[in-house]
């Protein structure tokens, strides 16, 4: 284990601590976004060396600053070629409190791990580039690529006042940067994530006419329309049959998911319905091509259920894939390797990270962590050896 790192333990669990006991829930989950959380990290980073630090605020009337705020911390390095790492200031709000054993803006640590709200989404990651820049600065070492810490606004909820703010007003990247988002994994750091699924939600809903229980022959049953429908939105994955293997599932999933109230009595044949899907679609299928299908059976419904169908898309993302063979990936393998002896594995996943973002505008990025996956659960916790065995990897990284 590194020497630097491990004497560096107590300092890694007390900015854990800080920064936990900063709630920084977006206006979405109740919160009041970023902003007194942000302060407390750009004051523990100008306190322990670093200088160069910018602060870019995205307005937010709905919050009580006004912005949602996103700092960047730079160390120069030998050419200005840079190696940014990304990390979000954002939390999930807590859920259930009975389901906590601990108080969630409280970090406490137990067996090795720290117990909190955010200590490892995203907090985790967070503190690793911290801490491996650190390396660098307290040593006197200069790195070969100019360092970029990232912490952005607003990842949990869409990322529009956080990375997709940054990328539409600001020039921050270019095409030869290495860009690192540690914020998914797996339990030993091995995967690294360069693909998503095209993410496509949707709204259905479904108006026909109300009546009797008794005189289904006098209305048009919405329910049973929508019912039809989202079985045959369903069966999207029948015709979106191919298989890749980057993925689990490795096909197309089609899921309906959440439904509204529609009646509220057993004896009334609804004349309004509504119903969600989720689609998880492999990228070498367009929404463009999904979305021509879908308005197929949008047609087909209407016409033998004789009712109207109107669908909203509340997220509609598709982004590239980065490349096995980029320098971004290519880079966190040989560190990986180096740092722990692990042959790194490459994967696609079906959630969506802000690395389509960047994919879309042509950034190579990829997403790695060592973590047990305990964000947005009750209880959340981070493994404080996985924070030292990150900032390890990421050591090598910016050599």
């Amino acid at each position: 284990m590194n020497s630097f790192l491990e004497s560096s333990r107590k300092d890694i669990i007390e900015l854990e601590k800080l920064l936990t006991a900063v709630p920084a829930v977006a206006p979405e989950g109740g919160g009041d976004g970023e902003t007194k959380k942000c302060a407390v990290l750009e004051k523990w980073l100008k306190e322990n060396g670093f200088t160069d630090i910018q602060k870019i605020e995205a307005p937010d009337a709905r919050v009580s600053s006004g912005v949602r705020p996103s700092l960047i911390a730079t160390i120069p390095g030998k050419n200005t070629d840079a190696v940014w790492v990304m990390a979000h200031l954002d939390v999930v709000p807590t859920g259930d409190m009975s389901l906590w054993k601990t108080n969630p803006w409280e970090c406490v640590e137990k067996d090795g791990k720290l117990y909190g709200r955010g200590v490892e989404d995203n907090q985790q990651g967070l503190v690793s580039a911290v801490f491996a820049a650190l390396y660098y600065m307290k040593n006197g070492i200069v790195p070969e690529r100019t360092i970029k810490l990232l912490f952005v606004a607003d990842e949990e909820n869409g990322s529009e006042y956080g990375i997709i703010y940054l990328l539409e007003h600001f020039d921050l990247f270019k095409k030869q940067d290495l860009i690192l988002i540690p914020d998914g994994g797996d339990k030993i750091g091995e995967t690294i994530e360069i693909a998503e699924k095209n993410i496509m939600w949707m709204k259905v809903h479904v108006k026909g006419q109300q009546t009797h229980g008794s005189r289904p022959d006098t209305g048009a049953n919405a329910c049973l329309a929508a019912c039809d429908m989202s079985l045959r939105l369903h069966n999207l994955e029948k015709k979106f049959d191919k298989k890749d293997s980057l993925f689990e599932p490795d096909y197309s999933t089609f899921q309906p998911t959440k439904r509204l109230s529609n009646v509220d009595s057993v004896n009334i044949i609804p004349g309004e319905d509504t119903f969600f899907m989720d689609c998880r679609i492999l990228p070498c299928y367009s929404l463009e091509t999904v979305t021509a299908e879908v308005n197929k059976i949008v047609s087909e419904i209407e016409k033998e259920h004789k009712v109207k169908v109107d669908i909203e898309y509340p997220q509609k993302s598709e982004s590239p894939a980065t490349p096995v063979s980029s320098p971004v990936a290519q880079k966190l393998a040989a560190a990986i390797k180096k740092a722990h002896g692990i042959d790194a594995k490459f994967i696609g996943i079906g959630g969506g990270t802000v690395g389509a973002e960047l994919r879309r505008k042509g950034f190579d990025a990829v997403v790695w962590s060592s973590m047990d996956e305990t964000a947005h659960q009750p209880n959340e916790y981070c493994i404080i050896d996985n924070i030292i065995r990150d900032a390890e990897t990421l050591i090598e990284v910016f050599r």
